[in-house]
């Protein structure tokens, strides 16, 4: 009954996804609201998974050939004028610093939304020979869009996230840059958040204000809507042109570099809440569960309990796992039903009697599963246990998912598809007419081309030839 009470102050996952989810960021302590409306202060069990995240990017994004660096929060508003585009995209949302030190600006300050802007003038400035190219660099910082509608990780006034911004000398390479990045992403996402994605290239209605073309990665939610999780754009020579990065190619001419930028954010912590998570509150995938075993000693207060749980907590952290055992006064199932919450993907049970007979009860978040292990063997079972949820939980998420996808052949069943929660393949002409028809009508968006899987032969909206396999959902 403790147990079944405690997991009450969570709404129904089912009935209510949108409460379901502000419950967990909440009551698991990920995050609580700002003072200033639309931000988020991320709490220390919160922001440990982007800590983890983070790790593992910044390894992946170095191995690609990035190197980190760090331009400003500030950036003068006269540079966004300069790209026409992407000024008109990100005008609505950007915050703007007109006071400082007492007196008014001469120039108006931008709060970065992104820096491809800043982070031109500067590559400009580096940028002489094509013995200088490629540059690749990656920034980790925080930026600023004035959102109307907020909500924990998903959408939010300030966020946190990478920016990746490449030049190069040829069309080529920066186009083969933009893919090998969405590659990387695509592997992030799938190894160590155990979420599929699919990659493809945003129509033009959908893409980065400023960009040639977008390929963005979008996953599938629990409740069917899509997430884009990421986002890798070709920007052509619109940026380098604006901002006159030049370069003295090997045949002694001034060029303009091609460049690229590619980013995520910490919406993809949203998108692990919403992927994998059950009635019980978060499931973590162990590469970013801040604790992947948690000790539970039951009978505490007898001698030996607590001593035992600390030396298998010293085994498991010799073996490199993230484990903790947990030694407040408080009952086993309550502890039991908090971290169940919290997402811990093992729990390890240890009372008097295991003791013994030299084992313990181990239990996995994700399948609720109890298996009894013998205390010698427990750092091997549990390292090979970590290894295994991880798998599973990227094989359940993708059963999921593809027993979520249908083909449709007309306007009415994309409605259709769309109003049971699916993400919805079907033809599309091109003609931005169909694509806004589709949203007036299904509240749907093209979210990515697909068209390596063939396309098919006639638009479902119009009826005309189709140039492109598209996904419609409903997104976040």
């Amino acid at each position: 009954m403790e147990g079944k009470q405690f997991v009450t102050q969570i709404a129904d996952i089912e009935t209510n996804f949108a409460q379901w989810y502000t419950d967990v960021v909440l009551k698991t302590e990920l995050v609580d609201y700002g003072p200033v409306k639309g931000t988020m202060v991320i709490r220390p069990y919160g922001y440990a998974i982007w800590e983890n995240i983070q790790a593992d990017m910044d390894a992946r994004f170095k191995k690609a050939g990035s190197k980190n660096a760090y331009f400003p929060l500030l950036i003068p508003m006269s540079f966004f004028t300069k790209e026409a585009e992407h000024v008109e995209g990100f005008a609505p949302e950007v915050a703007v610093v007109t006071h400082a030190g007492g007196a008014k600006l001469e120039e108006p300050l931008a709060i970065r939304p992104t820096s491809e802007t800043v982070i031109g003038t500067m590559y400009a400035k580096w940028i002489q020979s094509y013995r200088d190219l490629p540059v690749i660099m990656n920034q980790w910082c925080n930026v600023m869009r004035w959102e109307k509608t907020t909500r924990p990780f998903l959408r939010t006034s300030e966020f946190l996230w990478q920016e990746g911004h490449t030049v190069h000398a040829t069309e080529e390479e920066a186009m083969d840059e933009t893919l090998k990045m969405l590659n990387v992403y695509r592997e992030f996402m799938e190894e160590t958040l155990a979420i599929p994605v699919f990659c493809g290239r945003k129509t033009d209605k959908e893409k980065f204000a400023g960009a040639v073309a977008t390929f963005g990665l979008e996953a599938m939610m629990l409740d069917g809507k899509s997430l884009q999780i990421g986002t890798s754009h070709y920007l052509g020579q619109n940026f380098s042109k604006a901002f006159d990065i030049k370069f003295l190619d090997k045949d002694s001419t001034l060029k303009n570099g091609y460049t690229t930028s590619w980013g995520t954010s910490t919406r993809m912590i949203g998108g692990i809440i919403m992927a994998h998570g059950d009635q019980r509150g978060l499931v973590l995938p162990p590469k970013v569960a801040p604790i992947q075993t948690i000790i539970i000693p039951i009978a505490a207060h007898k001698g030996g309990v607590i001593e035992k749980a600390k030396e298998i907590e010293a085994v498991l952290l010799n073996a490199g796992v993230r484990a903790e055992t947990d030694t407040r006064d408080m009952s086993p199932g309550w502890k039991f039903n908090e971290w169940e919450m919290k997402g811990v993907p093992l729990r390890v049970e240890i009372g008097p009697r295991d003791i013994e007979n030299g084992q313990v009860t181990v239990m996995r978040r994700d399948t609720l599963e109890k298996t009894v292990v013998k205390i010698e063997e427990i750092g091997e079972y549990i390292k090979t246990a970590l290894l295994t949820v991880q798998k599973d939980m990227l094989e359940k998420s993708r059963s999921k998912r593809d027993k979520k996808i249908v083909t449709a052949n007309s306007l009415e069943e994309i409605l259709k598809g769309v109003e049971e929660k699916n993400f919805v393949k079907a033809g599309w002409c091109g003609c931005r007419e169909c694509e806004d028809k589709v949203k007036e009508t299904a509240a749907a968006t093209a979210r990515v081309m697909c068209d390596e899987e063939g396309v098919p032969t006639r638009c479902a909206i119009c009826g005309k030839e189709a140039k492109h396999n598209v996904i419609f959902a409903r997104a976040y």
